[in-house]
């Protein structure tokens, strides 16, 4: 299968490459050989390379950033997906879309599942519903995955910053009020590979089994390595930020299951394998 994953040099990206290297095709694309907010370019790019499935793990990720940077989240998270999706139907190409728990406003009190109500309190997941929006407005075959809190080798994220905070610091104060999935992007990776295998379409959350707050997480990281580091809890209001996170983003894989897919391993069997690659 020909496959084109666009964002082949970010995070996801590095992993989709490692896990279909070999399998399939790959069309690796970056925003300088495929800016997916250029309409006329995307749309000659995939009629051109006529791929089998595109993957699109592009985005603008910074949630913060998005606050202040409003017209570039909706230009990247918004109108690029719609482009990708607009190219996708010209050549009748299942399109796999990279989402987020921050569609939700983070107000339940158990795992969402992937036909409630959507609300989001950011501009972060404002864009990324818009993006949402835009493919199931177009395209019949589509593949849009939710998942959350992810880290890999290649990029920047949480487990990194802790390790490097506690070079540093002997006391780190981390949020303790927002429940989440840590996700290995290597392990959705995986996922994804078997998921362009079929054609179970539709709106999938995948993460990491289990859930944790942020400061669980930190907690957790520091005794795998064998970290002395004292780490206190504060709340999200305390740690102002910008832009405002789901305060209850665990995400429920129950289609992914539904379809015969096994779940992911557990956050702290993942973030184990993860800490040893580093």
């Amino acid at each position: 299968m020909k496959v084109l994953i666009t964002g082949s040099n970010g995070m996801l990206g590095h992993d989709l490459i490692d896990v279909l290297d070999g399998k399939h095709e790959l069309i690796k694309t970056t925003s300088k050989s495929l800016d997916i907010t250029d309409k006329d370019k995307v749309k000659d790019y995939i009629v051109n390379e006529h791929p089998d499935m595109v993957i699109n793990s592009a985005a603008y990720t910074d949630v913060d950033g998005c606050e202040t940077n409003q017209e570039m989240a909706y230009k990247v998270n918004g109108e690029g997906v719609k482009n990708l999706a607009l190219a996708c139907k010209l050549v009748d190409c299942p399109l796999v879309h990279i989402s987020t728990d921050y569609v939700f406003n983070g107000e339940n009190t158990k795992p969402w599942m992937e036909d409630d109500e959507v609300g989001p309190i950011s501009i972060y997941g404002k864009s990324k519903l818009q993006g949402e929006e835009a493919i199931e407005s177009i395209l019949d075959k589509f593949f849009i995955i939710r998942t959350s809190w992810l880290y890999g080798i290649n990029g920047g994220n949480f487990p990194k910053t802790m390790l490097e905070l506690a070079k540093t610091h002997d006391t780190l104060t981390v949020v303790t009020d927002e429940i989440g999935t840590p996700t290995y992007t290597l392990d959705l990776a995986q996922a994804i590979a078997e998921l362009i295998e079929t054609d179970y379409y539709g709106i999938y959350h995948i993460t990491n089994s289990d859930y944790c707050s942020w400061f669980d997480f930190a907690k957790y990281i520091f005794e795998v390595k064998d970290i002395d580091v004292n780490v206190v809890p504060v709340t999200a209001e305390e740690f102002a930020r910008p832009a405002s996170r789901p305060h209850y983003s665990v995400l429920n894989n129950s289609y992914w299951i539904k379809n015969g897919f096994k779940p992911l391993r557990s956050y702290k069997e993942a973030i184990k394998d993860y800490l040893k690659h580093l």
